[in-house]
């Protein structure tokens, strides 16, 4: 569902410009999710603050830090509070939690079913994420769990949660 007011809970996706938007967009196209311009995703939390995976580590910043940019907001149909509460309970686990740009690689490893020993563990570990990653784990550990097609954890890149979130 998409919406313009962002709530507590809601997914934030935006483009990223310059050569690492390009190296994202191309790694979500190698990964199947299409060639757009959403190449980063947050977590709205309470108090108009947001979580992000970054470079430098997941990192709580103020929500307005967006404010001029163009960004979609969205989230499942039918969320409830209590969910909402949950997800953000779970944000604050993941602050610091390293940034990988590894994990389109591994992904793309998978999809293409390049046999690698222990590709799963590496990619669902919470040793590093890229943004789309810790967002779905936040949802996941909140007991919500967007995706039912069968894909391990940790295999989401932003254009997945515009797919599964704003095109239905």
């Amino acid at each position: 569902m998409k919406h313009t007011h962002p709530q507590p809970g809601d997914i934030g996706l935006t483009r990223i410009n310059g050569v690492s938007g390009r190296l994202i967009r191309f790694g979500q196209w190698i990964n199947g999710d299409g060639f757009a311009d959403y190449e980063h995703a947050f977590l709205v939390l309470p108090d108009d603050r947001l979580l992000e995976a970054e470079p430098g580590g997941a990192r709580i910043r103020p929500l307005a830090e967006y404010d001029g940019a163009e960004v979609l907001y969205v989230c499942p149909e039918g969320l409830t509070e209590a969910q909402r509460s949950a997800i953000c309970r779970a944000a604050t686990r993941y602050v610091g939690v390293p940034y990988s740009f590894l994990d389109y690689l591994a992904i793309a490893t998978h999809r293409f079913h390049v046999p690698v020993p222990g590709l799963r563990r590496y990619v669902a570990s919470t040793r590093h994420m890229i943004c789309s990653q810790l967002v779905d784990q936040c949802y996941q550990d909140g007991g919500v769990h967007l995706f039912a097609d069968g894909r391990w954890s940790g295999y989401v890149t932003p254009m997945a949660l515009y797919t599964l979130l704003a095109t239905g």
